[in-house]
């Protein structure tokens, strides 16, 4: 199953702005985030097909994951 992942902000530092994975099988959003390396402590929003969604949300065929930092402030 193809996944299309697009990452924001510094998580793109050594990384990617946009790239297609492919799976065996629906995984969850954590997964991938595992898969690439990225804390999920340090995520703020992830999104499925401009949807919000939760760490536990299973990915689906074609699906569009966008993978967005905390954003500090102050």
């Amino acid at each position: 199953m193809n996944v299309e992942v697009k990452l924001f902000a510094y998580f793109r530092d050594n990384r990617f702005k946009v790239k297609n994975f492919t799976f065996e099988e629906a995984v969850p959003v954590s997964h991938v985030l595992d898969h690439l390396g990225i804390n999920a402590d340090e995520v703020g929003v992830t999104m499925v097909n401009g949807r919000h969604c939760r760490l536990d949300t299973h990915l689906q065929p074609d699906d569009s994951l966008g993978i967005f930092p905390m954003i500090g402030g102050g």
